[in-house]
């Protein structure tokens, strides 16, 4: 098997710590361990437990609480992983064999993607729409989705676009898949990280088919502890442990332990609260730069996450923008050719705000030195 490579990863694991100005991350400013366990008592006895071998599954507390987040789950329908990325990685790998064909929303993330083409599966793309508020077009799913879909794979909220499918999309999508006894894939990993608090709904619940993945990375702004997990049936569960056992085996000791904590009712409500004021103080500026620069970009504001996708004015190369501005300027952010889009780039917003406006004040000098090029040619 060959696979292929992950532009989007290696272009931030081998720059973001390299360059001065990252505005690559698709999440919020990291909690700290104080932060997250703020009661010294509390953390002591954490720090304190023997770091023997964990549940491989994930300890029946945290998997209890992750299934708060999807109504009539429990434990049993609760896989814990290392990481979102582990969690579509073994769905992916179970499910998918030589000659299959998978539908895969685009723009994206593109693991899933890779992963599938690396497995031999033909990937068809459904596109979401600009003119539709980065919405689909509910009339392309009966020609994409047929009797050789295997899996349908949906990221709701949308990264890179910070959309969230509507009702009667999910439902239609649902549908579709039922129809031909499709697998469906719900990446929700940015769910939480919604402006107006209302959380997503999740695609958990409507159909016996469905697999839903997620993680503290984005929304729960804890990337550092790799916890991500998927929810779906007892007997799909079962199936993809066995998956498990054979990449991470299990989460750590501490990853279980700081996970639950987080996934406290009262303590989660406070992590959210944080990523939505965080989201609101930072987005802002962002917005009103890209409308005053309405004659470089397009944008539609997002609903959810970190995240801006900004298209380019006149088509121009978004992976020449981004190489430009990390050689000259020190900042990076992520082409729209890694995420699927030629003409476009994302923009993250989730870290600190003065740091924010000195990589946009660097965007501004880019554009101004490609004017004055532009110009005397």
């Amino acid at each position: 098997m060959q696979i292929q490579p992950f532009e989007l990863e290696r272009w931030q694991s081998v720059w973001e710590n390299k360059v001065e100005l990252n505005i690559s991350e698709s999440g919020v400013r990291p909690l700290t361990t104080s932060e997250l366990v703020p009661d010294a008592a509390t953390l002591q006895k954490i720090i304190d437990v023997p770091q023997y071998y964990p549940q491989t599954n994930g300890s029946e507390e945290l998997r209890s609480r992750i299934a708060e987040l999807y109504p009539g789950a429990t434990a049993e329908n609760v896989l814990v992983t290392c990481g979102g990325s582990e969690a579509n990685f073994i769905s992916t790998w179970s499910l998918i064999e030589p000659g299959d064909e998978i539908v895969f929303m685009m723009p994206n993330y593109m693991q899933v993607a890779g992963l599938a083409r690396s497995f031999g599966a033909t990937v068809k793309p459904l596109w979401l729409r600009e003119e539709l508020q980065w919405g689909i077009n509910i009339g392309e799913l009966s020609r994409l989705i047929g009797p050789k879909t295997k899996l349908v794979a949906i990221c709701n909220p949308s990264n890179p676009t910070g959309s969230v499918l509507r009702k009667d999309e999910r439902e239609a999508i649902v549908a579709a898949a039922e129809k031909v006894g499709a697998w469906v894939l719900a990446d929700e990993v940015y769910r939480g990280a919604e402006f107006d608090g209302a959380m997503t709904s999740s695609f958990w619940g409507g159909y016996d088919r469905i697999l839903c993945t997620a993680g503290l990375s984005k929304a729960y702004s804890l990337p550092g502890l790799r916890t991500g997990w998927v929810v779906g049936s007892p007997k799909m569960v079962e199936k993809l442990w066995g998956y498990h056992d054979y990449t991470s085996i299990g989460p750590s000791m501490l990853t279980d332990l700081l996970a639950s904590v987080a996934l406290e009712p009262r303590r989660r409500a406070w992590i959210l609260n944080r990523t939505r004021e965080i989201l609101l103080r930072n987005y802002p500026a962002l917005r009103a730069w890209l409308e005053s620069h309405a004659d470089s970009f397009s944008h539609v504001p997002p609903k959810a996450g970190a995240i801006a996708w900004a298209g380019l004015s006149g088509g121009r190369n978004s992976a020449q923008m981004a190489e430009e501005l990390r050689e000259k300027k020190g900042v990076l952010l992520v082409a729209g050719e890694q995420l699927g889009m030629e003409s476009f780039v994302r923009f993250g917003f989730g870290g600190d705000p003065g740091h924010l406006q000195k990589a946009l004040g660097r965007i501004d000098e880019w554009l101004q030195e490609n004017r004055v090029r532009s110009h005397t040619r």
